[in-house]
Formats: C-alpha cells, structure tokens, sequence
C-alpha cells in the first residue's frame, strides 16, 4: 500500500458545500453512487498508486478496495475514503483497483482545514 498522502489528481464532481466555504483548502469526503462492479465500472489496476482523473463526462478513482464483514466496500485514494456497496460477486479484498462513475454521481461534501 502507498504511504502517499496529499493531492492525487483532479477532477470535476458535484461540490456539497456552500457557495461562502468554496475558496480555501479542505478535506472532503466523498460520495458514489451505485455499487462497485469489477468488470462494469471498476477494474483491477497493476499500479500501486492512488490517482483521481476526469475521462469524458467520467470521474475515474484508482485506490486500494478493501471489504467489510457487511458488505461495503471502502476505496482508499490518498488520505479520502470512498464508501460503496460492494456488488455480487464482490471484488478481491486488498486489491488496487480503478473505477468510474458518472461526474454527476460523484460528490464531495467538503470540512475546511
């Protein structure tokens, strides 16, 4: 796993905060619609490094996926966790992978610094 913290890429989703708490730096914590499908919307990725982007209309997160005893799956890019459900069949526990998502389904509720 990669010790890397900071920023990781850029992209464009839907901003949860108010318009006064744009400026500035904050943490964020952000939100994805729909499930993790390993071979729909996410795919294994050989390299071990987090990264965000923007592809088209497409917000694409590349992290490490854990699982939870109940079903959710947690994609860790950089220091920001993204919560999902993990679909049937599940994806492999402890792996690096890449999704995308529609830029509209993929939100960022900011916490200033």
């Amino acid at each position: 796993m990669s010790a890397r913290s900071g920023p990781v890429g850029s992209t464009v989703a839907v901003w949860r905060g108010g318009l006064d708490n744009v400026v500035g730096r904050h943490r964020a914590e952000w939100t994805v619609a729909g499930d993790i499908l390993l071979g729909r919307n996410t795919r294994s990725f050989v390299l071990a490094e987090p990264g965000v982007s923007k592809e088209a209309d497409q917000v694409v997160l590349r992290g490490l996926l854990q699982l939870t005893g109940d079903g959710t799956a947690v994609l860790r890019v950089g220091d920001s966790q993204v919560l999902s459900d993990a679909g049937s069949p599940p994806p492999p526990d402890n792996a690096w992978v890449e999704g995308s998502v529609e830029a509209d389904e993929a939100a960022l509720h900011p916490h200033a610094l």
